[in-house]
C-alpha cells in the first residue's frame, strides 16, 4: 500500500475550525479550497463540520464528487464556455471576468430554471484573471442585463501568479470598487473576497480593510501557513498530510555518475556534487507521483538526491537510524508536492 498519503481528518477539522472562528470575529466567512486534495468527499465533510460555509474548487470534475454534500459550492477557475451547462449544474457560484461566458452561464441557468450567482474578479496587478479596474463600470453595466445570472460579489486573486502581496492598498481598492458598483447598480452583494491564504497575515494582524467579508483558504488549511511570507501560523497543524514511501534498494555507491553526462529523462542536463561514496536508497515513487523539490523528510538527516519518473533517490549517509530495504520513509510536503501526490492515482490515500 505504498506510496501513500496518510490524512488526519481530525487535524483538518481543527484547522478549519480555527480559521473559521478566527475569521468570524472579523465578520469574514471562509471558502475552503478543496482542489489540492481533489475534493475527496470525506475531507470536504470535515471542512464543512469545521465551519467552512463555502467549498471552492477549480475543477468541475471535483465539484461533481460533492454534489450531494449540503454546502455552497464555488467554481474558482473562471469557467470554460464549453462547460457552461456543467458549471450551472454543479456550482452555485462561479468567478468570472468575461461577458460572453457570463451570457452562456445565463442561458444555461434559464434552461435549468436556475439563477447562477456570479463573483466578478478584478485584476489589481497580479496579472492573472480579472477585469481591469478602469473597465469594471462598463462590465457591470453590461452584465446586469444578462438574464439567468446574479452578480453577488467581487473578488481578487493575488500572489498565485505575479507574487503581488495583498495589503491595505490593493484590498482597499477592491472594497472601494465593490461598494461603488453596489451603489451605482443597486447590487445585492454577498461577497467581497479579499484573496487567498496570502491575505491571512492581514487577518492575523487586524489589518484587513473594512468591507472584506470573505477569504479563500487552501494552503493555510492543509499546511498551516500563510502564503504571503511563508510563515507557519501558531494554532494550526502542519502535519495533516504525511507521505510514506517504501525503500526498494539500498546500496553504497559513488555520488557522481560515471561517464559522459547528457540529458536526463526530462531533457535537463543534471549537475552532481562529489560527496564521495554515499549510502543511497531508492524509493518506489517518482515524478509521476510527486514533486521531489517539495518533499521534506521527517528524518532531518535524510537528503533528497533526485528523482526519475518512477524512483526517488535519497542520501542516507548521515542517518542515525539503520534503514533497510522494505522500510518506509516519511515526508511532509510543500503545496505543489501535495497537489501532485493527491492527484496521482498511484498514490494511495488513507484516512487516520
Amino acid at each position: 500500500m505504498y506510496p501513500r498519503v496518510e490524512i488526519d481528518l481530525n487535524k483538518l477539522r481543527d484547522n478549519t475550525k480555527f480559521l473559521a472562528d478566527l475569521s468570524q470575529k472579523s465578520g469574514i466567512k471562509i471558502m475552503a479550497v478543496s482542489k489540492v486534495y481533489c475534493a475527496i468527499p470525506e475531507l470536504v465533510k470535515v471542512q464543512v463540520e469545521g465551519g467552512a460555509e463555502y467549498i471552492a474548487d477549480s475543477r468541475i470534475e471535483n465539484l461533481k464528487k460533492i454534489k450531494d454534500i449540503k454546502v455552497k459550492k464555488v467554481l474558482l477557475r473562471i469557467p470554460m464556455q464549453s462547460q457552461a451547462d456543467e458549471v450551472v449544474e454543479y456550482a452555485d457560484y462561479s468567478q468570472n471576468s468575461e461577458l460572453e461566458t457570463i451570457k452562456l452561464l445565463g442561458q444555461a441557468a434559464l434552461k435549468k430554471g436556475k439563477t447562477h450567482k456570479v463573483i466578478l474578479m478584478v485584476d489589481l496587478g497580479d496579472l492573472r484573471e480579472g477585469i481591469w479596474p478602469s473597465d469594471v463600470d462598463h462590465f457591470v453595466s453590461e452584465a446586469i442585463k444578462i438574464q439567468g445570472i446574479k452578480i453577488v460579489g467581487f473578488g481578487v486573486n493575488l500572489t498565485c501568479y505575479g507574487g503581488v502581496i495583498p495589503d491595505e492598498n490593493n484590498l482597499g481598492q477592491l472594497v472601494e470598487i465593490a461598494l461603488k458598483m453596489k451603489e451605482r447598480y443597486s447590487l445585492d452583494l454577498e461577497i467581497i473576497s479579499g484573496g487567498n491564504s496570502s491575505s491571512l497575515y492581514l487577518l492575523l494582524e487586524g489589518r484587513l480593510p473594512k468591507g472584506i467579508n470573505n477569504l479563500r483558504f487552501g494552503e493555510a488549511l492543509v499546511l498551516g501557513r500563510e502564503t504571503a511570507y511563508g510563515n507557519m501560523v501558531e494554532g494550526l497543524h502542519k502535519d495533516i498530510f504525511v507521505l510514506k514511501a517504501e525503500i526498494i534498494e539500498l546500496k553504497e555507491k559513488p555520488s557522481v555518475p560515471i561517464g559522459n553526462i547528457g540529458m536526463d529523462a526530462f531533457g535537463q542536463k543534471p549537475y552532481f556534487e562529489d560527496k564521495g561514496i554515499m549510502k543511497r536508497a531508492i524509493l518506489a515513487m517518482g515524478r509521476q507521483d510527486i514533486d521531489p523539490n517539495g518533499l521534506i523528510p521527517v528524518d532531518k538527516n535524510i537528503s533528497i538526491v533526485g528523482a526519475s519518473s518512477d524512483h526517488t533517490i535519497l542520501d542516507l549517509t548521515n542517518c542515525e537510524k539503520e534503514y533497510k530495504v522494505g522500510d518506509v520513509v516519511e515526508f511532509y510536503m510543500e503545496y505543489g508536492a501535495l497537489l501532485r501526490a493527491m492527484t496521482s492515482e498511484y498514490v494511495k490515500k488513507i484516512f487516520v
